[in-house]
């Protein structure tokens, strides 16, 4: 589908995980952030933060009369490991603290060495720890993977164990997410059978990023997948080149995805 420029930076607005995963995170630099989802231009899909500023945050998007935002949160960050009931209880206290996705990073160094067990039971125990109405996004860190066959395969170890979302990147490595991982992740997705969502993060700064990531998702799985309930960006710096597109201004230079 062809879109204008402001067509797309509407859609991607929409379908963002507004993030921030620093160290030097604060109840006001989350206050912050959590005002910046509140635009004359429309909301993000989440906000996604630290489990120890989920309840914060919640309590800053009720303050701000955002009822759609929801708050996401990571687990097993970004670090990846391969001990299941260690990222379970960071998952069932995510949950308990309110947060209505969780974003868990699965062990994908135990998938490097062979084991492909553990990233089964990992997300699986996750995913019992989310219950029904909490999202699990499952982040593969594609980037340390490397190869498409690792790729394709966690991508099926996640789906099969119950993954709501299927996510690039923590953001935090060196390589994020890439057109060419987002490709073999969509066609896991769309060969899988099952309703799987997923979610591009880090790299992705500007409209112009965020329109090929829409061309893979619609080649591969239509155009009605574009929605928040099955397509993501997970970035902080886009949403000042959305702004000022929006805006009719010259966009404004690229920030970076946490």
């Amino acid at each position: 589908m062809s879109r204008s420029e402001k067509e797309t930076a509407q859609l991607a607005l929409r379908l963002m995980d507004l993030t921030s995963l620093n160290q030097s995170d604060t109840p006001q630099s989350i206050s912050d952030l959590c005002a910046s989802a509140a635009s004359e231009y429309g909301s993000p899909a989440a906000v996604c933060v630290f489990p120890e500023f989920v309840t914060w945050a919640k309590l800053e998007c009720e303050r701000l009369h955002l009822p759609t935002v929801k708050i996401a949160t990571v687990t097993n960050f970004p670090s990846g490991g391969a001990d299941v009931e260690r990222a379970v209880a960071e998952t069932e206290r995510a949950v308990g603290a309110g947060a209505d996705e969780v974003d868990v990073v699965f062990p994908y160094r135990a998938l490097i060495a062979g084991d492909e067990q553990v990233g089964y039971d990992l997300v699986a125990s996750c995913k019992e720890a989310c219950g029904e109405n909490v999202l699990l996004k499952v982040i593969l860190e594609t980037g340390e993977l490397k190869e498409a066959d690792l790729i394709a395969k966690a991508s099926r170890i996640a789906i099969e164990a119950g993954a709501d979302f299927i996510k690039t990147s923590t953001g935090k490595v060196a390589v994020n997410a890439t057109p060419e991982a987002a490709k073999i992740m969509l066609e896991a997705i769309r060969d899988s059978g099952r309703a799987c969502g997923f979610k591009a993060a880090g790299g992705v700064r500007t409209a112009a990023d965020a329109a090929v990531y829409f061309e893979l998702a619609e080649e591969i799985m239509g155009a009605a997948f574009l929605s928040p309930d099955s397509f993501r960006f997970g970035a902080s710096g886009l949403l000042a080149n959305l702004h000022s597109i929006l805006a009719g201004d010259t966009p404004a230079s690229a920030g970076t995805s946490y």
